[in-house]
Parts: C-alpha cells; sequence; structure tokens
C-alpha cells in the first residue's frame, strides 16, 4: 500500500468522464442529492443538476491549507524567477540568465475568489507585507472568511491595480476562459499571476502572449488547460513555475481525506434526517 496512488476526483472524472448534462438527463427523477467527495466539483455539472432540482455537495476544507501553501510557494519562486537561476545551477551554469527578481513586501495581491484557500493564502501572505484586496462574487459577511480585512473591489479593478493576481475559483461555465487577451490588456505592465484553482480558467494561449510580449513578469503554475497536457508556449518559457497538479501531495493533506470522506457520509445522513446537505455549493442552493 506503502506505493499505491490515491484516486483523486480529478483523475476520477479522467477514467470515468464528466457527471454532465447527458448523465444527468438519465438519472431517475427521484434522485434529489450528489453528495461529491472533494472540494473542487467541476467534474459535475452544477447547473444542469439545479436545473433538474438535484441539490450537490462538496467537501470544502480539508485542502485550504496545502493549496494556500503552494500558492505561497508559486507567488514567491515567480516573483523571483525562480525557475532560471535553478535550472542554470543544475546545468553547471550558477545563477544563468537571471536577472533581477521583485520582493513582495507593498506589493497589491489580488485574490480572486475569497473562499476558504483564498483566505488561508491571505493568512500566509500578511507576514510578508503583501496588501491586499479581493473579488468575490458577492463580499464575505463573516470575519474569519476574510481574516486580513482585505478590501473587496470589483473584478475589472482587481485586474486594474494588482501587482500579483492569484486565483482561488471553481471551474464552472461562468469562470471557465475568464482570464484571456482582454483581461491580461487590462492588467498592470509586469503583473504576477497565481494558479492553483483550475486550469481552463486561464486561457492558456493569451497567458504565453502575455508573458512572451512582457506584460506578465512571471507565473507560478499548478494547473493546466488541458492537464496533464500542457501548453508548449509555457514549457518553453523561463519566467514560469510549473508544477504537475500536486498543490495536495502532502501527508498531512492525505491524512485529512478521511475527514473529507467523513462529510460525504455526513452529508447524506443529513439528507436522510432532515432533507438537505450540510455543504452544498452555491450553484444548488436554496435562496443563492
Amino acid at each position: 500500500m506503502g506505493d499505491a496512488k490515491p484516486l483523486t476526483s480529478m483523475t476520477a472524472g479522467q477514467l470515468t468522464g464528466r457527471f454532465d448534462q447527458e448523465l444527468i438527463d438519465l438519472l431517475p427523477r427521484s434522485l434529489k442529492f450528489i453528495s461529491h467527495s472533494g472540494a473542487g466539483y467541476d467534474q459535475i455539472d452544477a447547473e444542469a443538476c439545479a436545473n433538474r432540482g438535484i441539490a450537490v455537495s462538496n467537501t470544502p476544507g480539508a485542502v485550504d491549507a496545502s493549496t494556500a501553501n503552494t500558492a505561497i510557494y508559486l507567488l514567491l519562486g515567480a516573483l523571483r524567477r525562480a525557475h532560471i537561476p535553478a535550472t542554470a545551477l543544475r546545468q553547471g551554469q550558477w545563477r544563468g540568465a537571471m536577472g533581477l527578481g521583485h520582493d513582495p513586501e507593498g506589493k497589491l495581491l489580488g485574490i480572486l475568489g475569497m473562499g476558504g484557500i483564498g483566505s488561508a493564502l491571505a493568512l500566509r501572505a500578511a507576514p510578508f507585507d503583501l496588501q491586499m484586496q479581493y473579488h468575490n462574487r458577492n463580499p464575505v459577511i463573516h470575519p474569519s472568511s476574510n481574516p486580513t480585512n482585505a478590501k473587496y473591489v470589483g473584478f475589472e479593478e482587481l485586474l486594474r491595480t494588482s501587482d500579483i493576481i492569484s486565483i482561488h475559483l471553481p471551474l464552472t461555465e461562468s469562470t471557465r476562459g475568464l482570464i484571456g487577451r482582454k483581461e491580461f490588456g487590462m492588467m498592470k505592465d509586469g503583473v504576477v499571476i497565481v494558479n492553483t484553482a483550475r486550469g481552463a480558467i486561464i486561457d492558456e494561449e493569451a497567458l504565453v502572449e502575455a508573458l512572451e510580449q512582457g506584460k506578465v513578469f512571471a507565473a507560478g503554475l499548478d494547473v493546466y488547460e488541458r492537464e496533464p497536457e500542457i501548453h508548449e508556449g509555457l514549457i518553453k518559457c523561463d519566467n514560469v513555475v510549473l508544477m504537475p497538479h500536486v498543490g495536495t501531495a502532502t501527508v498531512e493533506t492525505q491524512a485529512r481525506q478521511r475527514k473529507m470522506e467523513m462529510l460525504v457520509i455526513d452529508n447524506v445522513r443529513n439528507v436522510l434526517k432532515r432533507g438537505r446537505l450540510l455543504t452544498p455549493v452555491v450553484e444548488t442552493r436554496t435562496g443563492k
């Protein structure tokens, strides 16, 4: 069992296909609830479920810490363009053509999505003296969801004013391709992009163009538009720190998987006892 790899919801989706409109249309009308194991739920067409009156739950929280840690690692690595000297060193070239990087102090970090992972990132970014702002579907209400009292701004203001943009949104039909050529054009020259959410939120072709043109100083990515395939331009760009979607691949996070599994069961139990899910996704919440 020591060499066994966990079957995550992402790999399961790659094996079985997406829980899409076609499949949902074939489900019996008696089905009213789906309890999903995983914080991300883009493997399920939640809008199609909502249209059928099917409520869907996910298991938020278990991967917040490890994903936020990964975002910080990518953020710092991108600011310093760490891939360039690290690669040069392994090739016997000492520092290589690294140039000067940037320190985080005083930079304005724009957090796109202030959910569990976004707020965990904010906590980790504060000791680096980063200023923070965020954009959400709606402003967060509870102080625990905005632990650094980051300023709420509109989507376009976040794009135009942030020195660093870190993406923490779910992948839905409305967020697919959310960051493209138009959006990169709105950003500051020399912006840094970090994505640990879902690759398809960014148009990779547009990102490569922005990197090559210098609009984007550097990027840190753990997710990709068509993973496991990675855009060739990203591979060739020295100013990109790349990881193969391993943001939650830690001993501690795997230990927390049991809590996710228990939450799946608790959601089912609550449906049987009270007729509702404990952690419904936003698309299928009543009164959303």
